[in-house]
């Protein structure tokens, strides 16, 4: 697969979309001649129709409607944070976990009850992916392919040896990332400090957050499972601080393996496959994205059925 990776600084969402449209093409021939199958063989075009940046979300939302119309088959719009809980629960055989979804774009802490996945916890500012990476840039860090700026950060993080004071900022269920962020750099310019403690203080600090948040959902639902997912779920020592709290609640622990971790079409496609099951499907004209589509605003009727 082909992934867009900037040469300096963040996203930008016009360039991100205009390598998805160069790559699309190439990227859907390698995955039908993996699967051994040719487009007619193909059911149900399933697409990630929000939340995210909307170029990018246009782009993909263009190839599934040209397919879907093409091939005369359904389209299924599908909710992107719901994707990253369902291709958990389905490499981990979860059933009905708390659920802790940490990315570059979104950190949510959520469990299902009646008929939706229900928010019990996010951030008020950024994301805890969005923390790391804009640190991992301001410290001069270069991600390449296969190795993102939270492996770099997690790596050097493991040669800290000092923990250093950061704000931890927990508020209610919900958290707040920028005030770290803004310190972490402030102490990353002050030149005191190596920067092996910087990454150890900054993952710790995130990750004690990310826990306290996580153990209460998970102390007020009962839930039996605790399920770490997103892209930040193949930090170890996030996978580690969730596990002790699992154990500590007699409950069983379960992260996405590390191919399932990051944004990937499987998952966008075993939702649309449960959805259109149970018959939710878009019509080409209405399947307008959504930009800022929220999990807890998606009918999921399957997870009740399985």
């Amino acid at each position: 697969m082909d992934a867009y990776l900037p040469e300096t600084g963040g996203i930008h969402p016009r360039e991100a979309a205009q390598h998805h449209s160069q790559v699309a093409s190439k990227v859907i021939a390698k995955a039908l001649e993996e699967a051994g199958i040719k487009p007619r063989d193909i059911t149900v075009i399933a697409f990630s129709q929000g939340p995210g940046l909307g170029p990018c979300l246009r782009t993909g939302a263009t190839a599934a409607r040209a397919l879907a119309s093409y091939l005369n088959i359904p389209l299924v719009g599908v909710n992107h944070c719901v994707a990253h809980i369902e291709i958990g629960k389905l490499v981990t055989k979860a059933e009905d976990p708390i659920t802790l979804y940490v990315s570059g774009g979104n950190t949510i802490v959520a469990a299902y009850e009646a008929g939706r996945y229900r928010v019990f916890g996010e951030t008020l500012d950024i994301a805890v992916g969005n923390c790391l990476d804009v640190f991992a840039r301001t410290a001069g860090l270069r991600q390449e392919k296969g190795l993102v700026f939270g492996a770099i950060i997690e790596k050097l993080a493991e040669k800290g040896e000092k923990l250093i004071p950061l704000p931890y900022s927990v508020k209610g269920m919900d958290l707040s990332f920028s005030g770290l962020l803004t310190a972490a750099i402030q102490l990353l310019r002050e030149g005191k400090h190596r920067l092996e403690d910087i990454c150890y203080s900054l993952q710790e600090t995130a990750f004690s957050m990310l826990t306290e948040v996580t153990e209460r959902a998970l102390a007020h639902t009962e839930k039996p499972e605790v399920l770490l997912t997103g892209g930040v779920a193949a930090n170890k020592r996030l996978q580690e601080m969730l596990r002790i709290i699992a154990e500590e609640h007699n409950v069983r622990f379960c992260v996405v393996p590390k191919e399932y971790a990051l944004d990937n079409g499987a998952m966008i496609a075993w939702t649309g496959v449960l959805a259109y099951k149970c018959g939710l499907t878009v019509p080409i004209e209405k399947s307008i994205v959504k930009r800022k589509w929220r999990l807890e605003e998606v009918d999921v009727p399957w997870v009740e059925e399985t």
